[in-house]
């Protein structure tokens, strides 16, 4: 699976940002999805994450939604009341399943093996 993330940008703070990561080579039935977040000097850090039956989710912080678009083969991220704090650059990143598919959704970067290449979302005061 190969992802292209989308989305980020400049925004004020108290603003909201749509984010959306593609899904290419693989329908997301078969993945578990997630988006993370790595400020300067900071380390890598979930945003929010979601099942392949979108059944489990997972979130870092309040004012989050994370939702499959199967039409699209998309997972969309939606941010609202962003404060300059939320201001990274902003990774899709995909858990493939084989065999069994799990509804588990992991909240550390390891248990993810492929990314897509991120997407600057910067918060303005």
């Amino acid at each position: 699976v190969q992802l292209q993330a989308s989305g980020g940008g400049l925004v004020q703070a108290g603003g909201s940002l749509r984010l959306s990561c593609a899904a290419s080579g693989r329908s997301l039935s078969a993945i578990n999805m997630a988006w993370f977040r790595q400020a300067p000097g900071k380390e890598r850090e979930i945003v929010a994450g979601i099942s392949w039956n979108g059944d489990k989710t997972v979130k870092g912080r309040f004012a989050i939604a994370i939702s499959i678009n199967n039409a699209k083969n998309t997972v969309d991220l939606q941010m609202d009341h962003l404060r300059p704090q939320d201001t990274a650059v902003y990774y899709c990143a995909a858990k493939e399943l084989e065999a069994a598919y799990s509804d588990y959704v992991g909240r550390d970067a390891w248990e993810y093996d492929v990314w897509g290449q991120g997407t600057q979302v910067t918060v303005s005061s």
